[in-house]
């Protein structure tokens, strides 16, 4: 505060005695101005051409149309008598006329005609001339000049000033406009977030192993004595919405430390070193507050690979990467500095960075299991007034493959939906329609019409029959026609468990329940229609998959032809294939023989059973969605019927 108050009158003072000598500047400017024009009078052009007859005229000074010059002998201007007071007044006998003025220099504006008569005048009486380019006055020169660079300085000033302003508020970076290589990390204080690692269900290895970097950080002796060294750079690898930057934020609350946390994105902008100026103004900032954690959420943007795609090796992009490389390598024992990083993309880092020394840990952040859902949903559902019907562990088992973000958006879109419908508590049927949505998308408006509701139905019954008939399919959850998103209908299977393996006999099962509503339209209409395009599109990749990755093919074997992955695309390239032509296409003729023969197995099925296809479908067009116990008591039913 005093140095606030110590530096508030110096820049007053600065910019009043600029005002001041500005003032001061313009007062003498005019008055030399004023002088000037005193000793100088404005004559006539014809009396100009009168005076160099009578050569009086000395030298004269061309500017344009206007002429500037010095008479020979003083110049007296003509006495104007007073006016009358009226025509009938004579003038008084002691009145007097004031004397005449004499003026050394004249000046007068020749009109725009030609007037060769001039130049023979100056000859004969021997009038030096002088020509000078017409000039726009001194003040006008001024502004034009240095306006430009005022308004062009200013608006930099005052930029930089509020960036300055906002760094500040983030906790980093600078004023003024040479602030703009300095960090962008944003420093957090354990009051500022209140999210600590009680606010993240599950990763408890991942917990545990922040754990032990921040007890390090806060009492380095305890690990120092056994000869152990800090970590320098700890990489949170993960699918997209599986937490990573929630676990930072975690670290953040949990660490009564300095804790930076940026962007990948933000380090590299359109000027050229700015990035790798940011890099060491951010670790610069982390030294001086040792011990401190340093998070960088995105790391892939200025990670990847260097030398490869466009710019070569210097871009800058790859120079804000060698200078955090510099960085990281460049640490001192007694500088208690971990960086933390987070990336989904991991197989595109430059193998410089995670290598040990620099990012030595690593701690890969799966998607939550049953157990670990139900935990983030009970986490994201403390604020929500729930009914009694309401069951977590049920709805824990029906999100297999949720992420986290997937979860806290399942439990916002019901309680949008119970708001929505003007309810005080959300229940069970708004977290059923809330998975629908997020799942296939929100209901259509349009109503399908007889023939193509009919058609959808037996699709989907197709689908159903064969998670029923096949014991290795997934249970049966749902099947519904109600459009949804560009889904027509949709059959829901729900795993029993978590599988992290999958067998060759399940694949196979799986591909011949996705291939059952197209088996079902040609049996049933001798036609197929669109509507299979997911399926098959899911069918070739799991097939694909089975050949090619996973070896489950006899003729092919137990090879991995899997192509290479493009770093920047994230897909494959076909044009680098690691195989023959020859042996693609033995890989085409296996995904063929696989999907047909899984295709002919789901015809056959729906063939054998068409009247519980018929039983299905009709009860579907009639009641739109089908539960897996509405369908068991179709099933039942008829399976009765024929007994009896």
């Amino acid at each position: 505060d005093n140095k606030k108050k110590t530096d508030q009158p110096s820049k007053s003072s600065f910019w009043g005695l600029l005002i001041w000598f500005l003032i001061v500047w313009f007062i003498i400017s005019s008055l030399f101005s004023y002088f000037e024009e005193r000793t100088r009078v404005t004559i006539p052009y014809s009396v100009f051409k009168e005076e160099i007859r009578k050569g009086n005229i000395e030298s004269v000074t061309i500017t344009g149309n206007r002429i500037n010059g010095n008479f020979r002998t003083e110049y007296k201007s003509p006495v104007e008598p007073f006016p009358a007071e009226s025509s009938s007044a004579e003038p008084s006998p002691q009145s007097e006329q004031p004397p005449a003025q004499t003026y050394e220099m004249f000046t007068t504006v020749k009109p725009d005609v030609d007037d060769p008569e001039l130049l023979q005048l100056f000859d004969q009486h021997g009038v030096v001339v002088n020509v000078e380019p017409e000039e726009q006055p001194w003040f006008l020169n001024i502004l034009i000049y240095l306006l430009p660079w005022i308004l062009i300085i200013g608006f930099f000033i005052y930029t930089g000033k509020k960036a300055g302003e906002q760094m500040k508020n983030m906790g980093g970076g600078g004023p003024g406009v040479f602030g703009v290589g300095q960090s962008r990390a944003k420093r957090y204080h354990r009051s500022i977030t209140n999210i600590t690692f009680k606010d993240v269900a599950g990763l408890e290895n991942a917990k545990q192993d922040l754990t032990e970097i921040i007890e390090y950080l806060k009492n380095p002796r305890r690990f120092a004595r056994l000869g152990a060294t800090v970590p320098k750079g700890i990489l949170l690898l993960g699918p997209p919405g599986c937490g990573k930057t929630l676990l930072a934020r975690a670290t953040a609350g949990e660490a009564n430390i300095p804790f930076f946390s940026i962007s990948g994105s933000e380090f590299v902008e359109m000027f050229v070193g700015v990035g790798a100026s940011r890099v060491r103004d951010m670790f610069l900032n982390a030294k001086r507050e040792a011990p401190s954690i340093i998070f960088i959420d995105e790391i892939d943007s200025i990670g990847r690979t260097r030398g490869s795609g466009y710019g070569g090796g210097h871009d800058e992009r790859e120079q804000t990467l060698n200078q955090i490389l510099s960085e990281m390598d460049g640490f001192e024992p007694h500088q208690s500095v971990v960086v933390m990083a987070a990336t989904n993309r991991p197989d595109v880092l430059d193998p410089a960075l995670t290598r040990p020394g620099r990012f030595d840990r690593h701690i890969t952040i799966e998607l939550p299991k049953k157990q670990a859902r139900s935990r983030i949903l009970e986490i994201h559902m403390r604020d929500v007034p729930l009914a009694m019907d309401v069951d977590v562990e049920r709805l824990a088992a029906r999100t297999v493959g949720f992420s986290g973000a997937d979860l806290k958006n399942l439990v916002n879109e019901a309680a949008l939906l119970a708001g929505r419908k003007n309810k005080q508590q959300v229940d069970s049927s708004d977290f059923e329609e809330a998975r629908d949505k997020v799942l296939l998308g929100a209901e259509r408006e349009e109503l399908l019409n007889d023939d193509e509701k009919s058609l959808v139905a037996f699709h989907e019954a197709g689908h159903a029959l064969l998670a029923k008939l096949i014991p290795g399919a997934d249970p049966l959850q749902k099947v519904t026609i109600i459009p949804r998103g560009s889904a027509l209908g949709a059959t829901e299977q729900i795993p029993e468990i978590d599988r992290h393996n999958y067998s060759r006999s399940y694949l196979l099962d799986l591909i011949a329940v996705r291939l059952g509503g197209r088996a079902s339209e040609q049996l049933i209409f001798g036609d197929v229609s669109n509507g299979a395009a997911a399926d098959l599109k899911q069918v070739t990749q799991i097939a694909k998959k089975m050949i090619c990755q996973w070896g489950m093919s006899e003729r092919v074997g137990p090879i991995s032809y899997q192509g290479e992955e493009h770093m920047f695309l994230g897909q494959e390239v076909v044009e680098q294939k690691d195989f023959s032509e020859y042996t693609a296409r033995i890989i085409d003729e296996e995904i063929y023989r696989l999907v047909s023969e899984s295709e002919q197995r789901a015809s056959d099925l729906i063939k054998e059973n068409r009247q519980k296809l018929e039983v299905i479908a009709e009860a579907l067009i009639k009641n739109e969605t089908l539960s897996n116990d509405d369908i068991d008591r179709l099933l039942d039913g008829l399976n009765s019927n024929h007994s009896s």
